[in-house]
């Protein structure tokens, strides 16, 4: 059975860190990318990082560009999303989702096959 799990979510105050991750079962994730998006109410769901399955290499969207960091252990079968400088609008609800995509990664939720079912952050002073 395919999952992922995020967690690592919670409240912190403007300026603050998280780190969060997202545990992969079901398969294996030496096959896929894996992003993250994040969904506020009212908003559409915005893709955030992402992260390909081969060389490591990442792309971020501009909002979080030099603040958040994407990193793999394929051998955890895990992906982490550390996060610093955080502001009131990261607030949203985080979620993990994976990609079968040979080379690369991209940023558009259409693209991706599986997707857990959220950790929420908040920040708030």
């Amino acid at each position: 059975q395919v999952q992922l799990v995020e967690s690592g979510g919670g409240l912190v105050q403007p300026g603050g860190s998280l780190s969060l991750s997202c545990a992969i079962s079901g398969f294996t994730l030496d096959y896929y990318a894996i992003g993250w998006f994040r969904q506020a109410p009212g908003k559409e769901r915005e893709g955030v990082s992402c992260i390909s399955r081969t060389d490591g290499s990442a792309h971020y969207a501009d909002s979080v560009q030099g603040r958040f960091t994407i990193s793999r252990d394929n051998a955890k079968n895990t992906v982490y999303l550390r996060m610093n400088s955080l502001k009131p609008e990261d607030t949203a609800v985080y979620l993990c989702a994976a990609d079968f995509r040979l080379f690369g990664c991209i940023l558009d939720s259409r693209e991706y096959d599986f997707w857990g079912q959220g950790t929420q952050v908040t920040v708030s002073s």
